[in-house]
């Protein structure tokens, strides 16, 4: 028996460098320059008070150089230990200096070159070789005039992924695009080396408005002071834009998202340019709200603001970032303080300490050590559906020492039994991927007024589903007039056979909006040339060729080369695939996913010791993952270490019973290694997960006609006639049994 291996292929986003074309020259209108970047400095002499607000804001403090002017920290040779590192800051020669440890785990002197950020904290960028900027972990706390690590409490080797030296605090890739403006990465694949690029060193006016050029030609030339107007003054984004191009405009910097260029979108179609997060269990609670560091734009999009139209000016000062009102007198702009403030709304006394719209309505969370940031989907407490799904709530947050049903009942009693229904009502069982889950997740797409980016993540849990059912909603989102939601049912139907998308997916090919194209070309890249439509030929090899532009963009960071692997593996280029995954292990030793995917790819060569050396190493990584030793299971059957094969396999489902692939492997090698009892028992143990497993049915039923059982044999072999007798891998065996 020949197990083999089996390849995790990461869902690759792909994307080209816009193009941004200059206005053509006509005979019979004015000569127009093209569109450059010119700085700030060229804004201020017009919009003197804009700029004087923009000098206040933490996009002024995005970034700048290392000077008395804008250092904050303590640097009077003063020493800071902390998770095992004793790190001393001191100045010399009018420069700062961090002496702490490196990358090869000694301490060294490192001259501080710029500063990130004022409040509530700053963090330093310090050279080294290549064009490499990396962020310090110590941070100085600008409140408390302090210094602290961040991921503190946690011992962080050198070499980790997340040491300050490594790829995650890498600040050509990680930060650079959005604390500067006109920012180009300039990676080099070749040299993995940077020549990194701005026009502004921070987020000025141009990083929101676009370049300026012509607006500034418009504004000196004769067509301006003859009073003749042009459109927006040829700004891309202007006090009038609309709703989508200030939020997508924002959202470039305030979202958690992946980068399809480095072109920063100015009001454009999002997915033209980045990829949005999902507010999916990955990074987020079940319900929506933000988890992890998720940032303001999904939150947002989920939200009935944003869904009557408000624009983050309406709450904002686009110039100086702060609120327009203090605190809740913002929210009185719209809603009438006197009906939301009063003891009927609140719950509450007047005037009880912390309560009002922001607490309860926007749910806060410390990040980075210090920073406490606000969930932007502005929702309606609902401790009841804590009480039964165990999502957060802000009544609680505050009533630590009661119980979310405790909270519920005093909802209840305040506004009566029944609570308007929220989208999350059916979000959250629905990711819970059980029988239950295709039920709600049809409500969600089915309701026009569930918030388009809660549809997508719908989208994303159905591609986990599989079912006949998932397969025909995802079909029928490809013609979604939502880009995210096209983008994100390509990206489901990976789960399906060709043969039912192929048709409906083709045209995408050719989709207005980029992320939508790319997105298509991957889903089929891998099919024969033969089953694309013939008129899909010459759209897929240009969409294609966009697929890889961005795969190569991506590949200065760890998960980008383990990404561009996982493709070349897709199309059997195991060569290339195997440098890629190498690269993403150099970048990232702790990356277990590219170990095992170049462990396959060294399979597929011939080369099991390898390939065997990197599974053992990705175990010792994580002995918890249960794909690891799934994956060591199969390589040590396929090389004949049939007791190895087998302690790994059962490793495996001791980590992750639900796993019945290795639950069906571990029975198929009893088998071979003469232990029928063994086998039978796994096998049931199977069934009662899944009664309908094909495969589990027929290698059960094959047991027992090996050994004899023909009553059992009989009756397992009824269940698999019953299920897929039309299955033609089974015809033989039915046949057999005289079931067919």
């Amino acid at each position: 028996m020949k197990i083999r291996l089996a390849i995790l292929l990461c869902c690759v986003a792909a994307a080209v460098i816009i193009i941004l074309e200059c206005c053509k020259t006509k005979t019979d209108t004015p000569v127009v320059t093209a569109n450059a970047f010119v700085g700030n400095a060229s804004c201020q002499s017009c919009h003197q008070q804009e700029h004087a607000e923009w000098t206040t804001s933490h996009h002024y403090m995005a970034m700048q150089p290392a000077t008395d002017s804008f250092v904050l920290g303590n640097f009077n040779n003063v020493t800071f230990t902390a998770d095992g590192v004793t790190s001393t800051f001191f100045r010399k020669d009018g420069k700062f200096f961090i002496n702490t440890e490196g990358e090869d785990g000694r301490n060294h002197d490192y001259e501080v070159k710029y500063v990130f950020g004022f409040t509530p904290l700053q963090q330093y960028l310090i050279e080294f070789p290549g064009g490499r900027m990396q962020a310090t972990r110590l941070s100085w706390d600008s409140r408390n005039k302090k210094w602290f690590n961040q991921y503190a409490g946690t011992k962080i080797p050198a070499g980790d992924w997340l040491h300050w030296t490594g790829n995650a605090q890498n600040w050509n890739t990680m930060c650079a695009s959005c604390h500067s403006t006109n920012l180009k990465k300039g990676y080099d694949v070749g040299t993995d080396t940077y020549h990194t690029t701005y026009n502004d060193i921070n987020v000025s006016c141009e990083s929101c408005h676009g370049p300026g050029k012509q607006h500034i030609d418009y504004i000196n030339g004769s067509d301006y002071k003859e009073g003749k107007r042009t459109a927006g003054s040829l700004l891309q984004l202007y006090k009038s834009s609309g709703q989508m191009a200030e939020v997508n405009t924002c959202g470039y910097c305030h979202a958690r998202r992946s980068d399809i260029s480095e072109t920063v979108p100015v009001g454009a179609e999002v997915m033209q340019d980045y990829i949005p997060e999902l507010p999916t269990t990955e990074y987020f609670y079940a319900d929506g709200q933000m988890n992890d560091e998720d940032y303001n734009y999904t939150s947002f999009l989920q939200s009935k603001m944003f869904h009557r139209g408000v624009q983050c000016s309406n709450c904002h000062n686009s110039h100086s970032g702060k609120l327009k009102l203090s605190g809740p007198l913002v929210c009185g702009q719209c809603h009438q303080p006197e009906k939301y403030e009063a003891s009927s709304h609140t719950l509450h006394a007047p005037n009880t300490n912390n309560v009002n719209c922001i607490t309860c309505h926007m749910p806060s969370k410390v990040y980075m050590g210090n920073d406490l940031r606000h969930d932007h989907s502005f929702r309606v407490p609902r401790p009841d559906l804590t009480a039964k799904y165990g999502t957060p709530n802000t009544c609680n947050q505050c009533h630590t020492d009661k119980s979310p049903q405790w909270a519920a009942e005093k909802i209840a009693a305040g506004f009566g039994p029944q609570r308007p229904y929220h989208f999350s009502e059916d979000l959250i069982p629905a990711s819970r991927l059980d029988a239950q889950s295709e039920a709600h997740l049809a409500r969600l797409l089915k309701d026009t007024t569930v918030p388009g980016i809660v549809k997508a993540a719908s989208l994303r849990y159905l591609g986990v589903l599989g079912s006949p059912n998932a397969r025909g909603m995802l079909v029928q989102a490809l013609g979604s007039g939502n880009a995210l939601e096209r983008y994100t049912a390509l990206r489901s139907l990976r789960s399906f056979a060709p043969s039912a998308w192929v048709d409906a997916a083709s045209p995408l090919l050719t989709d207005t909006v980029r992320g939508v194209r790319i997105a298509a070309a991957d889903l089929m890249v891998e099919l024969p040339t033969g089953q694309l439509p013939a008129t899909a030929y010459d759209p897929f090899t240009r969409a294609k060729a966009e697929l890889e532009q961005f795969i190569i963009f991506q590949t200065d960071f760890a998960q980008g080369n383990q990404q561009a692997g996982d493709y070349y593996r897709r199309l059997n280029d195991l060569q290339t695939a195997e440098k890629y995954y190498r690269r993403a292990i150099a970048k990232d030793s702790l990356l277990v996913a590219a170990r095992i995917n170049l462990a396959s790819t060294l399979n597929a060569t011939g080369k099991n010791d390898e390939a065997l050396r990197q599974l053992q190493v990705a175990a010792r990584i994580q002995p918890a993952n249960d794909h690891v030793h799934y994956t060591l299971g199969l390589l040590y059957a396929e090389m004949q270490r049939l007791p190895e094969a087998a302690q790994s396999l059962r490793k495996t489902i001791t980590l992750n019973p639900a796993n019945l692939r290795a639950q069906y492997n571990y029975g198929l090698l009893m088998q071979q290694m003469g232990k029928p009892a063994e086998a039978e028992k796994t096998y049931l143990t199977a069934l009662q997960q899944d009664p309908r497993n094909p495969e589990v049915l027929n290698a059960l039923t094959i047991l027992y006609l090996q050994q004899g059982q023909a009553e059992k044999a009989l009756a397992a072999g009824r269940q698999l006639q019953q299920y897929h007798g039309n299955n033609p891998a089974y015809v033989q065996l039915l046949r057999q049994l005289r079931l067919q």
